[in-house]
């Protein structure tokens, strides 16, 4: 990533390539600060961008914002730094800092083959709530890949199942039946794929069924597995038509409401740090 981004830049990246980061503004500031209000700067786990003043305060700021990435909850966090020699900076003001901590929200979606529909669904999906990584041993196939996607080139997709991250959704769009059997299989071995969709049509998802039954898979397995994929009152067959009716599934399901995590989200009070401004900076 390039260090010269301004926070705003690194801020899009970072959100684009699903990374963690901290965005720290300078909410307010008494007597001799290095940086006015409004100041910005982003930090994630191993770097930084744009600065609120450099010196002591900077390093201050940094180190709060990796303990905060640490802790890997979304949350809000405001701090008064004094800037006075006990601190290392003789500037004697006081700076009230706001730490915004942005963990990937995004679904993770790993779509298997850069075949025509495929082609055609991965623009869709570039755009949305989704964290995409596109997988295909064909290079030349994944050239045209949307900014944001992450590409994999592999000669073995099937090897790739095993780093999904956990809840991580899957799509098999390839060009080869028995490939998708055996990232099917893959998928299956792990409990936590949240969603696996297939593509076909009635007559394969069949007889993948027979397949996975003899395999000795449990019926309660194969239910997992979601095939043909895409929206049933959706028609067409035409590669456009086909990932309009699985991006509108996939669309179905970011939006259905996810279980309680049981993790609390710290808010920032806007009144309470108002008030704060107020007395702690006369």
């Amino acid at each position: 990533m390039k260090r010269h981004w301004r926070w705003f830049e690194a801020v899009n990246e970072l959100q684009q390539t699903g990374e963690p980061l901290v965005l720290i503004t300078v909410l307010s500031t008494a007597g001799s600060t290095p940086r006015d209000a409004a100041t910005k700067m982003v930090v994630s786990a191993a770097d930084q961008w744009d600065t609120i003043g450099g010196g002591n305060l900077e390093f201050q700021a940094i180190e709060r914002a990796r303990e905060l990435l640490a802790a890997g909850d979304a949350r809000t966090d405001v701090e008064r730094v004094e800037l006075g020699a006990s601190r290392g900076q003789c500037c004697g003001g006081a700076a009230q800092l706001l730490f915004e901590v942005l963990v990937n929200a995004r679904q993770p979606l790993a779509v298997f083959g850069a075949g025509h529909v495929a082609q055609r669904l991965l623009p869709i999906l570039a755009p949305l709530d989704v964290q995409l990584s596109w997988i295909d041993p064909r290079a030349d196939w994944l050239a045209d890949a949307p900014a944001g996607v992450r590409v994999e080139c592999l000669s073995n997709p099937v090897d790739a199942v095993a780093d999904l991250p956990e809840n991580g959704w899957m799509l098999v769009l390839t060009h080869n039946h028995q490939l998708d059997f055996e990232l099917v299989q893959a998928a299956l071995k792990r409990p936590d794929i949240g969603y696996i969709g297939v593509i076909g049509s009635a007559t394969k998802a069949k007889r993948f069924r027979q397949r996975l039954a003899h395999r000795g898979w449990r019926d309660t397995d194969i239910a997992r597995v979601i095939c043909p994929v895409g929206l049933s009152h959706v028609p067409g067959k035409r590669p456009a038509e086909v990932a309009v009716s699985i991006a509108g599934q996939l669309i179905q399901r970011l939006h259905q409401p996810t279980p309680p995590s049981g993790k609390k989200t710290t808010g920032l009070n806007w009144q309470h740090s108002q008030s704060l401004n107020q007395e702690e900076m006369e």
